[in-house]
């Protein structure tokens, strides 16, 4: 934040304003360093999201020893994460756009150095969330699961290991590992699979954020005969649908839920799973909303660059229905993954879900250059292709998806953990 706000303070650290000539505009280009200058901000800027937007949420839950207790917090953090969002997106767009970025980068500023300081602050009363351990006791016994027995040989002494302790004092060979630690790794590799079914659908979803903008830009946007909608801020819409949803979700429906059938506590595989289907459902109404819209295009012979004479608050449906399912999937993978990872890296969590957005993101990039190369479905300009065709790609792979998504459910079976309440469950 110091650097973005360097750049929008000193002139030599930006390229000059465009100039008017007559009707082109003449915008000179950055110099090298201030195009470093600008990467290096993006950089550090990237890796201070990475490190703290979800790992924040894990290491809060930690406070916490009842499930029931980590499954609110985890709710709410996300509650005032998407509602930040949605702020970020709409006031401080406003101010950058019509008061200048200076105030907002310096507003962005303060805000981060509150936090600094809050967190500072509360550190030293912060529960310990490290769980590790160096003990030597738990060799391979009864304690060992039967799944991924060929892991177990980790745990197995064999000729040698004594001599290599008994020279080593209280340090235990990195070649033999506790049960605990067995058990740990095969909990990774049970979760693995669910993992990564969340890629495509983080892919698809990722996709769609980009073109419905471009729709939007198409499309009338005013409410009313004064006010129009800028593009970018139907995105906020979304966020709104995400955020109500988590408060029906899990201050309406999941006590409800337990409040009549106590026996049967809601676990989160299916709530993922719900997710999953509200996805495609979204993804198939963008198609269905884009035809129609391409419709008019050819109904009224419109060129290129003019506005459809259609109402963009139709977009609102998909941006909706695909907030309830982000609402479902998304909060549901890191409570998931929290409730089932051991101690020693619960606080990675909520790095996974990232990793998983990070890798759609790339992945999204092939996708985007293979439908251009083999096809015409993504034009320059939308009017001109066949963007339906494009959301009906995404829906067919997020019912693949999906399919992969129930294997995975059907061979899961959840960690066992005596001192737990099936009751207090995360979902």
């Amino acid at each position: 934040m110091i650097l973005f706000n360097l750049i929008t303070t000193i002139h030599s650290l930006r390229p000059s304003p465009c100039e008017l000539m007559g009707s082109i505009s003449l915008c000179p280009s950055p110099s090298r360093l201030q195009l470093a200058i600008l990467y290096i901000t993006l950089g550090l800027a990237s890796l201070g999201v990475g490190g703290i937007r979800f790992t924040i949420a894990t290491m809060g839950a930690a406070q916490f020893d009842k499930p029931k207790n980590q499954r609110a917090f985890l709710s709410l953090y996300f509650l005032a994460f998407y509602v930040a969002n949605g702020t970020g997106l709409t006031a401080m767009i406003y101010i950058e756009d019509n008061v200048g970025w200076n105030l907002a980068f310096r507003i962005c500023l303060v805000s981060n150095v509150i936090a600094l300081k809050r967190n500072i602050s509360g550190t030293f009363g912060n529960r310990d969330y490290y769980y590790g351990s160096v003990e030597t006791t738990n060799i391979l016994g009864d304690g060992s699961s039967k799944s991924l027995r060929w892991l177990n040989r980790a745990a197995l002494k064999v000729e040698g290991d004594h001599e290599r302790q008994s020279n080593q004092s209280n340090a235990r060979s990195w070649k033999l590992c506790t049960v605990q630690e067995v058990e740990d790794l095969k909990t990774l590799v049970k979760i693995i699979p669910f993992w990564s079914s969340s890629i495509l659908l983080s892919a698809t979803l990722s996709m769609f954020t980009n073109m419905v903008i471009l729709q939007a830009l198409t499309m009338d946007r005013h409410i009313g005969p004064h006010f129009q909608v800028s593009a970018s801020s139907f995105i906020v819409f979304n966020l709104i649908s995400i955020a109500f949803s988590l408060l029906i979700i899990d201050f309406f429906i999941i006590p409800t839920w337990k409040k009549f059938f106590p026996n049967r506590p809601l676990t989160l595989i299916p709530r993922i799973g719900i997710g999953h289907v509200i996805n495609i459902l979204g993804l198939a109404a963008s198609a269905l909303i884009e035809r129609r819209r391409l419709h008019v295009v050819r109904t009224h012979r419109l060129s290129s660059i003019s506005i459809v004479p259609m109402s963009a608050l139709w977009l609102l449906v998909p941006l909706g229905v695909l907030g309830i399912g982000e609402a479902l999937h998304f909060t549901g993978n890191i409570m998931l993954y929290y409730q089932e990872f051991p101690k020693s890296i619960k606080n990675s969590a909520g790095a996974m879900v990232a990793a998983v957005l990070g890798i759609g993101y790339y992945l999204i990039i092939a996708i985007t250059d293979l439908v251009q190369k083999t096809t015409g479905w993504l034009s320059n300009n939308i009017n001109n292709g066949r963007l339906d065709n494009v959301y009906w790609m995404l829906a067919v792979i997020g019912v693949v998806n999906f399919g992969y998504y129930l294997i995975c459910a059907y061979k899961y079976r959840y960690v066992e953990k005596s001192n737990d309440n099936p009751n207090d469950s995360l979902g």
